[in-house]
């Protein structure tokens, strides 16, 4: 029985992803690592900057050099500003929960400032309240299921009986640690990619998941 409904943030609710990998790929590459959009989908898609910032200098062998987890935010909002949008369908999705009177809430690998910025700006926000929870919360970020098990505690449901959407074969991986049954939208990332990670479903389209989750 589905408690509550748990959405990633980039790539779910919002269109950012491409916006994000663009960014963090050329990042990356003024680092001294060329990584190419489809790199940085595949390596650091899903994952929190400052735990893809350590990867990239386990790579390296030496520091950055600048501060790159805040040019990445300062970037990327910059785009965001004109470019965001919500992912096509999940506004309907979102109203159809919220008929049904079911909970729901943000666990995203973002910053608490990107999370409000991105569901400010396309309108989302009024449907989660406070209830957005964000890697930095805990100790460690997607693939490991400790932020997943932090927003269910918050919004009072069993894990077990949370559905998760996710993007990223990181935030599946996290799901499903954690317990909950897991949804994966295949936008940027292959489908085979999410079920390898352990998918429940797969889905390419927000209007196939109220039919998964019993509300039509």
């Amino acid at each position: 029985m589905i408690k509550a409904v748990v959405f990633d943030c980039d790539g779910v609710l919002v269109d950012s992803e491409r916006i994000n990998n663009a960014v963090f790929a050329e990042l990356a590459t003024q680092a001294g690592l060329p990584t190419t959009l489809e790199q940085s989908i595949a390596r650091y898609m899903g994952r929190s900057t400052v735990e893809c910032v350590a990867d990239i200098e386990r790579e390296l062998g030496r520091p950055v050099g600048f501060d790159l987890p805040a040019e990445y935010e300062r970037r990327v909002l910059t785009r965001q500003r004109d470019e965001l949008v919500a992912i096509e369908g999940v506004r309907d999705l979102l109203e159809l929960l919220r008929d049904a009177a079911v909970p729901v809430c943000v666990a995203s690998s973002g910053t608490p400032h990107e999370i409000a910025f991105r569901l400010a700006v396309t309108g989302l926000d009024a449907y989660f309240g406070a209830h957005t929870y964000s890697a930095s919360l805990v100790a460690r970020g997607k693939p490991a299921p400790d932020l997943f098990l932090l927003a269910a505690d918050r919004i009072g449901a069993d894990p077990a009986h949370c559905v998760l959407l996710e993007d990223s074969p990181f935030g599946v991986r996290g799901g499903k640690a954690a317990g909950m049954t897991v949804i994966g939208y295949a936008a940027l990332a292959a489908p085979d990619t999410l079920r390898a990670a352990g998918a429940d479903r797969v889905v390419t389209a927000m209007a196939q998941v109220p039919e998964l989750l019993g509300l039509r």
